[in-house]
């Protein structure tokens, strides 16, 4: 792949659900290593985007690539062996059963996730945060090249949201794993992002540079209703 070639390209994307524009019209080019933000309010078609990348959806109409080969209509499986892992708002876990256990390459990831010494002792014991880092380091299990997250620090403390983002981040770069994250913490945006999309009605408004954008007053009243 041209490493100027855009990991994930989407083209006219479309998903509407009867009269609910969910998804209208999206194109956008996300480029390798970038860490892109997803703002808007609540129903503005930040999550069906994700769905429809990751195949949980399949869209009306438009195109999906991902590191130059189409992907639009394939099913979670056939999108996940490609190399595109997703977290969830809340984490795919159950808090009964066990941190993955002491295998080598297992160990070892949980380790650069800061979980290192919670191998084998149970998912229940983790706070939030941790719970949100697990998610996300099981993911890596997969070895991607491009990570969705839908609202990393959701549910997680005020106290632990930087060091959660912290240690994400610093995991990211050094995996050259590029990444797409919905964040509704407007702080959390500004500090970790650096590029932003800006969905509204399910369009996006927007889209640059994350201090430029976040401080267009059209934009703030799109988020957050006010300017």
């Amino acid at each position: 792949m041209d490493d100027a070639a855009p990991v994930l390209s989407t083209a006219d994307l479309t998903r509407h659900f009867g009269m609910v524009k969910a998804v209208d019209g999206i194109t956008v080019e996300i480029a390798r290593g970038a860490l892109v933000g997803i703002v808007g309010a609540n129903g503005s078609g930040k999550t069906t985007f994700l769905n429809l990348i990751t195949g949980y959806l399949t869209p009306d109409r438009g195109r999906i690539e991902f590191m130059g080969r189409e992907t639009t209509g394939l099913p979670p499986r056939a999108v996940t062996k490609l190399g595109i892992a997703r977290s969830f708002q809340v984490p795919q876990l159950y808090t009964g059963l066990s941190v993955p256990p002491r295998v080598a390459e297992g160990l070892q990831i949980l380790e650069r996730f800061g979980l290192g010494s919670y191998a084998d002792r149970p998912v229940g014991q983790l706070a939030e945060g941790g719970r949100k880092l697990l998610d996300i380091a099981l993911s890596f299990a997969l070895r991607p090249r491009l990570l969705l997250m839908d609202e990393p620090t959701s549910g997680v403390s005020i106290d632990d949201k930087g060091p959660v983002m912290d240690t994400l981040v610093g995991v990211l770069r050094q995996s050259d794993v590029t990444t797409i994250f919905v964040e509704h913490d407007m702080d959390v945006v500004q500090r970790y992002a650096r590029r932003v999309l800006v969905f509204d009605n399910g369009r996006v408004i927007a889209q640059g540079e994350t201090g430029r954008v976040l401080a267009d007053a059209e934009v703030r009243k799109a988020i957050l209703g006010h300017a």
